[in-house]
């Protein structure tokens, strides 16, 4: 059996915690820069709010229903994030971290223990110790287990939060119950062809033909439809991999006109990705760039571009890579143009030893020191106390957050202050 623990609207219920009084009522956070709903509560599900809105849309209706706005305060839900995790990994012997809010917990030779009991454990001891509201699902597969996640937190009332798909009577009406479209590995493009042929529920889909399954969804389409048959056709457990790509995107808080504005942010991206490297001990060998306008500003020039460079060796210098990466900006940058975003992409990554050594051209050996001199001063001092030159050194955070919460567990000068 495999568990699913699943926070509910997690992002809203990381503010609800230090603002309780913001319980039973609208909640809605917005993305960088403010742009466009990324959490909603239920109680703002309810007034209608999509996931994905553009804030600016529904500015009316979140001030004519009272609805409280938030901007990511992503610093607040990575740590209580990494809070629930800790809880949670004191339930079995292994766990898959599968996002920021949920996790795959493996139950085999459990089979002599109440399941029942240890979903509303684990519910309780999350909710005491975080503040943080949970829903559990248990079942043989992961994509029954996320099946039956959906149908604790559609029914809490009837299921407190917590469901067990154990036997086939369970299983068939769940899925019987299931939009095709909600089945976790159904994107959109298999859903509307899915929809065409009138297959609208997971049932309806476990009834197509492996044949059409295999030949229109590849070896996948086969293994989901394996798993919801009970079937474990998914990785025990997944290990963790080295990422392909390692990408820093950004829209910015306003538009830029000149080389030196990109330029600058170009290089901050960079920085970002090489750190992330070291911190997996990885290298990379091609460095992507993109640059676009603002789709939204219909009275504005559009221009969108991206280009790749190969590396003449494996590198995570973040002085290399910012050098890579401006060549770059500098082949796509038009002037003329008002530019609302840039991202920096790292790709084809190997590990940093051992490394392919270049006859002509290889990485500078001093920048390996340097780098972990760097990276230790950050860590020991806070993000950015060491940069390079090409950084504005004035300008740390430039994103437009105007609904910024505070940072209650993880700076200092932001925690709680109590009044008697």
């Amino acid at each position: 059996m495999y568990a699913l623990v699943d926070c509910n609207n997690f992002y809203a219920s990381c503010e609800r915690v230090f603002r309780p009084d913001l319980n039973e009522k609208p909640v809605v956070v917005l993305s960088n820069n403010d742009g466009c709903v990324i959490a909603r509560s239920n109680e703002a599900k309810a007034l209608g709010v999509p996931m994905g809105a553009p804030a600016y849309q529904f500015q009316k209706l979140f001030e004519e229903q009272h609805v409280q706005v938030f901007s990511a305060n992503f610093a607040l839900y990575g740590d209580l994030s990494s809070r629930v995790m800790s809880i949670l990994s004191t339930y079995a012997p292994h766990m898959e971290i599968y996002s920021i809010d949920e996790a795959f917990l493996p139950f085999n030779g459990f089979e002599l223990y109440d399941l029942n009991n240890i979903g509303s454990d684990m519910r309780r001891k999350v909710l005491r110790s975080t503040g943080i509201p949970v829903s559990v699902g248990f079942a043989p597969t992961k994509t029954l287990a996320k099946v039956a996640n959906q149908i604790a937190k559609k029914f809490p009332e009837r299921t407190g939060g917590m469901y067990i798909i154990d036997n086939d009577e369970k299983r068939v009406k769940a899925l019987k119950w299931l939009p095709v479209k909600d089945v976790w590995g159904i994107g959109r493009k298999h859903e509307k062809r899915l929809q065409y042929l009138s297959i609208k529920t997971a049932y309806d889909f476990l009834q197509m033909s492996d044949s059409w399954i295999k030949k229109n969804m590849s070896v996948v389409g086969l293994r989901l439809k394996r798993e919801l048959e009970g079937i474990p056709s998914i990785e025990e457990m997944e290990e963790t991999r080295t990422k392909q790509s390692i990408a820093t995107t950004r829209s910015f808080e306003k538009h830029y006109t000149t080389f030196d504005e990109l330029k600058e942010r170009v290089i901050t991206f960079a920085v970002k990705d090489a750190e992330k490297l070291r911190q997996q001990n990885c290298c990379c060998n091609s460095v992507m760039v993109f640059v676009h306008t603002n789709y939204f500003r219909d009275d504005l020039e559009q221009y969108a571009k991206s280009t790749v460079i190969k590396l003449s060796y494996a590198t995570n210098s973040s002085i290399e890579i910012a050098g890579f990466a401006t060549e770059a900006l500098r082949q796509i940058f038009v002037q003329g143009y008002h530019y609302k975003k840039a991202g920096v992409i790292v790709m084809d990554i190997v590990p940093d030893t051992p490394n392919q050594l270049n006859l002509f051209m290889n990485s500078n050996p001093k920048h390996k020191k340097l780098m972990a001199v760097m990276d230790k001063l950050n860590r020991e001092f806070g993000q950015p106390k060491v940069m390079l030159a090409g950084q504005d050194l004035g300008r740390r955070w430039k994103m437009k957050q105007e609904s910024l919460s505070p940072r209650y567990t993880t700076k200092l000068d932001e925690i709680m202050t109590i009044h008697t």
